[in-house]
């Protein structure tokens, strides 16, 4: 994707990535540690940014292991359970390797030397806004790491942590503050990083990726009650209507229409299960004007009405 093009994509999406940062620590660690990390919240998404030094980030599940050096970032939109190591130990042995935590005026540090450390960090976890209803989030993979050696944006990130590193350094008034609108950016940089360097398999960010159709996508995903076009989102797409519907055949098997009548099911899917909102509401939210025929659509694409779907999402969620 080119520049112009993700710049475009990532403005339209950019209601569907606001996330609430909380930055909940830095750690400074010497030659053996590990920090283990439960599995977070629905919605919760827990990054570490390497600020100096090397370390590994173990996934529990499936047991995949990933190596982080200096100006790596690395986010987990689902929240997994993972464990943080140094090289030189492993992710089965947590401890406590002697870390100790005190309170400073910006933020907690987690350390284990009173000397300089071999490894620093920061980390915290990301609140999806209405996690619920984000298609972006749910197509996103267990982990987004971004390589301080990665792309273009590989100096604006070094900047960006370098910022961060030395609010919290320093710990002046409003240095978490400032460090968590810090770390909300580059959040978004490691997005749009993600969606220009990977091939993705997921449909929509395949088509994301792509610098024609991920206009289109982005325009769909953020105002799905518009009575879109083909014309209109082949004009968004600088593109001819024979040739955007090539793409989206192409791309994700099926049409422009098509797949804006998915979309529309699947957000309205994620709202009816995450929320008591009257159905009519969300129908009309999602582009259809009357309840009924969002109801026959409903139920031809996932073999039950709405309310049904509503009310298996209560006895899920009550479990």
């Amino acid at each position: 994707m080119g520049e112009s093009s993700a710049s475009d994509a990532l403005s339209g999406l950019a209601p569907l990535l606001r996330v609430r940062p909380e930055l909940q620590y830095i750690c400074r660690f010497g030659s053996q540690w590990a920090s283990d990390h439960a599995r977070e919240r629905y919605s919760w998404a827990p990054f570490h940014i390497v600020t100096d030094g090397r370390c590994v980030l173990h996934l529990t599940e499936p047991g995949r292991s990933i190596r982080l050096g200096t100006g790596d970032v690395v986010v987990l939109p689902h929240g997994s359970a993972h464990v943080v190591h140094s090289e030189a130990t492993s992710p089965q042995n947590c401890g406590p390797f002697g870390i100790q935590s005190r309170e400073t005026r910006a933020i907690l540090l987690k350390s284990n030397t009173d000397e300089e450390p071999d490894t620093q960090l920061v980390c915290g976890r990301l609140k999806f806004e209405h996690a619920g209803q984000n298609l972006i989030l749910a197509a996103l993979p267990e982990a987004i790491v971004i390589s301080a050696a990665s792309g273009q944006d590989t100096q604006h990130m070094q900047r960006l942590i370098a910022l961060i590193k030395m609010e919290l350094d320093e710990a002046r008034p409003g240095a978490a503050a400032i460090a968590a609108d810090l770390a909300s950016v580059l959040l978004v940089m490691a997005v749009r990083v993600y969606l220009e360097s990977e091939v993705a398999s997921e449909s929509i960010l395949a088509l994301l990726s792509h610098p024609q159709a991920g206009r289109a996508v982005a325009a769909m995903l953020s105002d799905p009650s518009r009575s879109w076009t083909l014309d209109e989102l082949a004009a968004l797409a600088n593109a001819s209507r024979a040739n955007l519907v090539r793409i989206f055949r192409k791309t994700a098997h099926v049409s422009p229409l098509a797949f804006l009548s998915e979309m529309r099911l699947e957000l309205a899917r994620r709202k009816i299960s995450g929320s008591s909102r009257p159905l009519a509401g969300i129908a009309a939210e999602v582009g259809y004007q009357s309840e009924s025929a969002f109801s026959r659509a409903f139920q031809l694409r996932y073999g039950m009405r709405p309310g049904e779907a509503r009310a298996g999402a209560r006895v899920s969620n009550s479990r």
